[in-house]
């Protein structure tokens, strides 16, 4: 009797095992049309990303020719050719950038299929193997696979549901492949989410192009209207230019000496303390557009750039970066405007092309206070003879000396 209940029960379990769904043993796999569908996204993806490869081609030769024209003699021709450039290029940064959104968002839905797959998939399994302990529970223990089949969650269900393993070689390869779907479903949907912050960071780039081209046509504009298109008077701009940098780093040298020999004097400030946490921001953090000694600065035949360009609107609040004394708030008008603190161990920081000065000379400031607001597009309030349009020009000194900001910002 338990033979013929036996073998009853084997070519009951023959039987499912030959009924599982599609693809259920052996490799996983998707339905034929969500199959072709990502077969074809990825077809578009690889198409979006030549795209971007061309692009980035055409990118080098724009910072070839930049490169070259800023070698060259500085005249209002080379400089507005370097213009010129730099437009060109940032308008295939913004083509790419488009293009890059295009194929995020390709990606987001091929991960959305094979997420859907694998759901379809797993579920499938899943029926079958509860189909199964139904059919099993006709022949053994009744209340404990009943107590099984009540799991709801996949976890649970798979947990409990180890056992049966040593009933069939092929059955034991049906969990281990729905356990292994459930992990690499997992990290589906951690892809997914990255994804969908990638397209999210990518739309907020596209708006800062849209942005940067605008200011650099400006910019330009700007260089003609001045200078009337005459090299003479372009000359005469650089000079200008020239002339208001040194002297403004004259100035900061000595007003930083000024403070700190008028702190040492006063009783209980002979020693300033530098915050624990280190620098902050002075703007929310974004894209560096110039950085330090930057090769590549548009004015570098004019003087070394001694700071970091941190791209901000106009009047975009600034945050002092750190706690200290006001050594220098100026404002010059529609020339170079900025504002100098002094902190603890040595360490100072400049501000330039303010459009707005919030605090005053001797003044203590302390660590994330409002002390102005941006500036730096060409013509305005505080932005000086030559600028490239809206951003906080930030110096960090030691010991009156320039150094990289991005080596003290966090």
């Amino acid at each position: 009797m338990k033979t013929k209940r036996r073998i009853k029960f084997l070519l009951v379990l023959a039987a499912l095992i030959f009924a599982l769904p599609s693809n259920t043993v052996g490799q996983s796999g998707t339905s034929g049309s969500i199959s072709d569908e990502i077969t074809a996204l990825n077809e578009e993806i690889r198409d979006r990303q030549k795209d971007i490869d061309a692009i980035q081609e055409k990118q080098e030769y724009y910072k070839k020719e930049i490169r070259a024209k800023k070698d060259e003699q500085a005249t209002l021709k080379n400089q507005i050719s370097v213009l010129d450039s730099t437009i060109s290029n940032t308008e295939l940064k913004i083509e790419e950038t488009q293009i890059d959104i295009d194929k995020t968002a390709l990606e987001v839905k091929k991960v959305l299929l094979e997420i859907e797959a694998m759901e379809d998939d797993i579920a499938k399994k899943k029926d079958y193997l509860e189909k199964l302990l139904r059919k099993i529970a006709q022949y053994d223990d009744v209340n404990t696979l009943e107590a099984l089949l009540v799991n709801k969650s996949l976890s649970e269900f798979l947990d409990q549901i180890q056992y049966i393993k040593d009933v069939n070689g092929s059955l034991g390869e049906v969990l281990d492949e729905v356990k292994l779907q459930k992990v690499d479903l997992e990290e589906k949907e951690v892809d997914l989410e990255k994804k969908k912050s990638e397209l999210g960071d990518l739309k907020k780039e596209l708006e800062e192009r849209r942005a940067e081209i605008e200011d650099q046509k400006i910019n330009k504009q700007y260089i003609l209207d001045t200078t009337k298109q005459s090299e003479g008077e372009y000359q005469n701009l650089l000079n200008k230019a020239k002339a208001e940098q040194e002297r403004a780093n004259a100035e900061i040298v000595n007003f930083e000496r000024e403070i700190r020999k008028k702190l040492a004097e006063q009783q209980g400030k002979d020693k300033l303390q530098f915050n624990d946490n280190g620098f902050i921001w002075p703007v929310p953090k974004n894209v560096v557009t110039a950085y330090f000694h930057d090769p590549d600065y548009p004015y570098r035949y004019i003087f070394e750039h001694p700071a970091v360009d941190i791209r901000a609107g106009q009047g975009t609040p600034i945050r002092a970066a750190a706690s200290g004394y006001v050594a220098q708030a100026k404002d010059n008008g529609y020339g170079y405007s900025y504002i100098m603190i002094v902190h603890g161990d040595g360490l100072s920081t400049v501000y330039g092309h303010v459009s707005r000065i919030d605090v005053k000379l001797d003044e203590f400031v302390a660590q994330g206070q409002i002390i102005g607001a941006s500036g730096g597009m060409p013509g305005t309030k505080g932005a000086g003879y030559l600028t490239s349009g809206p951003h906080l020009h930030f110096e960090t000194r030691l010991n009156g000396i320039p150094v990289n900001p991005l080596n003290y910002l966090p």
